[in-house]
């Protein structure tokens, strides 16, 4: 395999040079199955390359005889180049190499008629799904409204990625869509693609797991010819990708699966963190090797990481070490809302930038992509050169467009683009014959559009139900208009989504973009309270747009922490540490301590993103659904270790120490900081001192408090908040106080925004 200029060196071949006792173990345990525990920033890639060319160039297997299987088109493709380049072979085409898809297809085309398909079946993208849902919908006299294509397609979608036909779905699963009649949907789309000799992606590995399944001879044709199979990213695999890379491992039980179960972050698309956690169960007698040397971050930040991801309970376990300086420590900073959070990013940036760090070495990660707004509109303000890492920037997304339309026309009914694109998001029944005689009619009268609806829809130029659509439609806006000048147009914008139905159709969405593109929009509503009015935000909108083509390399990336797995850099911002943001409320709700968990797993790659500085961030109130709301920090904040984070906030935030709570937050004190403080003319300030009604001996006597307590606080108690006013104290944990206001509902709180009731008189 290879050639004589790779001699070996002290009976060790050249390719292994430079690898620590670890990786060594893992490259050279090639008999029997192994689990290479990987952690952040340990070579893993590495590891893996040097382990299929350690098994080829040692003659233990031909390059046809070895299964690697990767998760992106890009990791085959790197693997392919530095195997080749270890091996000086020209090419490796066609070894059994690439993604689990690429690998699938392959064998699918090998035995296609197994499942009554033709080797020459073609693979349907997701609109000619979706137009097929749609077709059988409407055969099955089930309302698209009721039961979007794009929610039947996700059901039908999950069942695939657990390796479930339509005879293995359960009748309690199955009643829960479409009324019960998803069961017969799901086997009529299958049966329809079989006789189009087509698959969607999901077949790719459904179909091959029924060929295993049902035709041993073909399964056994397998074992016999891989001898290796190497996996990587296992802690990302879905049930149908576990059960597929079982079933081949089975032969010679050489499998190598290299993965790490603290990065497993993508249990929203189907992956199976206990693939990972059961593999000594799977292939008993499994050698477990770790790779816990970081040749990435500093000692602090790996410590940081460590202390956090300590707390899951559903991990292998590892400690992740360096051999390089302890480095800076990582700082944790309380601003007082999230417009102060950005502004605070925004300075720390030019801080660095004028200390010579390029700006493509800096990156803020945020939890969800409706938190990128505030940070793009700091670093426009700034001149500060950003890109948006795995997605468009804020005001360039799909549903930000779409309102921003309703918005426009509401503020001037003569925009015809406007009145164009919200007419037909959602669908009302308006079709190209429709919108035509509109069209022809605004031309010759030479009017907009809206004024041409306006008008048409007192005529019979249309059909009747076509016509009662387009009057709805003129009604609802011309009502909207009336609103304007007496609602605040935070308001009127919520209501106009409301009222269009343009929220609703992201909400019956099942899609997984759905989610985020209902919290951009309520995001959206946040970013118009900030503005005098409508045209005002808008004509801000307008310049941004304009001045968003920044051309040149050096920009901060900004990106959801989702989106930076596998990426790294010099400094890394971590805004939005709060309880119920991060964690996210939602993925505990639904998934309990599962999410709570991918949570933890998420903070855990966000903090090993960095390679040198990280600095963490959470803000006192932020501006949620349209309104403000008082903020704790996340529990991941208390989880991370005191002689290893320097504690700063606003001014009067946290000005002493804090009683620990979930198990460290608030050991030492927290250091006030002027810097980063709301200018007392900033709109984030006006609204602070709006809720105090303009007294400031008030804010003076709640931080005196604070000073000379911890808490001090018990049930029952009656307390003033200077935002959410009287109420009772309901529970104390620590310092955090879950109070029932009198207006406000049931809050949490930390108690240094509290005074006793008795004292807000003074």
């Amino acid at each position: 395999m290879m050639d004589e200029s790779q001699t070996q060196i002290d009976g060790q071949p050249p390719y292994v040079e430079g690898l620590n006792e670890s990786q060594l173990e893992a490259v050279e345990a090639t008999d029997g199955p192994v689990l290479v525990l990987a952690g952040a920033g340990t070579g893993k890639t590495r590891v893996l390359t040097t382990r299929l060319a350690h098994i080829l160039a040692t003659g233990k297997a031909f390059p046809g005889q070895v299964l690697a299987v990767t998760f992106t088109n890009k990791a085959a493709q790197e693997m392919k180049e530095r195997v080749a380049s270890i091996l000086n072979q020209p090419s490796v085409e066609r070894w059994w190499l690439g993604t689990f898809h690429a690998i699938a297809v392959r064998m699918l085309r090998a035995h296609a008629e197994k499942v009554g398909l033709g080797s020459d079946f073609a693979i349907i993208d997701t609109d000619d799904q979706l137009r097929l849902v749609k077709q059988l919908l409407k055969e099955n006299n089930l309302d698209d409204k009721k039961w979007p294509p794009k929610s039947v397609l996700g059901a039908i979608q999950r069942w695939k990625d657990r390796g479930q036909t339509p005879e293995h779905v359960s009748a309690s699963e199955a009643k829960e869509f479409a009324g019960g009649r998803i069961h017969g949907i799901y086997k009529s789309y299958q049966q329809r693609l079989r006789e189009l000799n087509a698959c969607d992606f999901g077949d790719l590995l459904l179909h091959t797991l029924v060929i295993f399944q049902t035709h041993t001879d073909v399964l056994a044709d397998y074992h016999r010819r891989f001898h290796y199979i190497l996996v990587d990213e296992y802690q990302d695999t879905n049930v149908a990708q576990y059960l597929w890379l079982r079933l081949l491992a089975q032969g010679h039980q050489n499998v190598c699966c290299v993965g790490d179960d603290d990065q497993s972050i993508y249990g929203w698309r189907g992956a199976e963190v206990g693939n990972i956690l059961r593999f000594e169960k799977d292939f008993p007698g499994a050698k477990i090797v770790r790779l816990e040397r970081n040749y990435r971050s500093t000692g602090r930040i790996l410590a940081a990481a460590s202390s956090v991801i300590s707390h899951n309970e559903g991990r292998l376990g590892k400690t992740l070490w360096t051999d390089d300086d302890e480095g800076e420590m990582l700082r944790v900073r309380g601003l007082w809302d999230g417009e102060a959070e950005a502004r605070f990013v925004g300075e720390e940036v030019e801080g660095l930038q004028r200390k010579g760090q390029k700006l493509d070495q800096m990156a803020v990660l945020v939890r969800t992509g409706a938190m990128t707004r505030e940070f793009e509109e700091r670093f426009l303000t700034l001149a500060i050169p950003y890109r948006v890492v795995g997605g468009a920037r804020f005001y360039e997304r799909l549903e930000i467009r779409d309102a921003l339309a309703y918005l426009r026309l509401v503020n001037s009914a003569d925009d015809s683009l406007a009145f164009e694109r919200s007419i037909g998001k959602p669908k009302r029944g308006l079709g190209p014959a429709a919108m035509g005689v509109v069209h022809s009619y605004a031309r010759q009268a030479d009017i907009s559009l809206f004024k041409a609806a306006r008008e048409i829809v007192e005529t019979d130029e249309l059909r009747p139900a076509a016509r009662k659509s387009m009057a709805t439609f003129v009604s609802q806006v011309e009502r909207w208009q009336s609103l304007k000048n007496d609602m605040p147009h935070s308001e009127l914008a919520d209501l106009v989504l409301e009222e269009s139905g343009y929220l609703e159709f992201w909400q019956n969405d099942k899609s997984v973009e759905a989610k985020g593109r209902v919290e951009n929009l309520r995001e959206l509503i946040n970013a118009l309270g900030e503005y005098e009015n409508l045209a005002e935000f808008l004509e801000h909108v307008s310049l941004v747009m304009d001045t968003n083509n920044q051309t040149g390399q050096d920009m901060v990336s900004i990106m959801t922490l989702h989106g930076s797995k596998g990426l790294e850099f010099e400094t890394v911002f971590l805004p939005g540490w709060e309880e119920g943001l991060f964690p996210n409320q939602r993925a505990m709700d639904e998934q309990g301590l599962k999410g709570l968990e991918e949570e933890r797993r998420l903070a855990y790659v966000g903090l090993t993103r960095a390679r040198k500085r990280a600095i963490i961030s959470f803000a006192a109130n932020r501006r949620m659904h349209g309104s403000w709301a008082s903020a704790i920090p996340s529990r991941f904040v208390d989880e991370l270790p005191h002689e290893h984070i320097e504690r700063e906030s606003d001014r009067g935030i946290y000005s002493a120490p804090l009683e620990p709570s979930y198990g460290g937050f608030g050991s030492g004190k927290w250091q006030d900081n002027d810097r980063g403080t709301p200018h007392r003319s900033s709109p984030g300030m006006q609204r602070a001192r709006s809720y105090s009604s303009g007294d400031s001996q008030l804010v003076r006597k709640a931080a005196q408090k604070v000073s000379e307590s911890k808490s001090g606080f018990s049930r029952g108690e009656r307390v003033f908040h200077q935002k959410f006013g009287y109420g009772l104290v309901a529970a104390v944990e620590g310092e955090r106080l879950t109070i029932s206001f009198d207006k406000a509902g049931s809050k949490k709180v930390l108690s240094n925004f509290v005074v006793p009731a008795e004292q807000a008189g003074m």
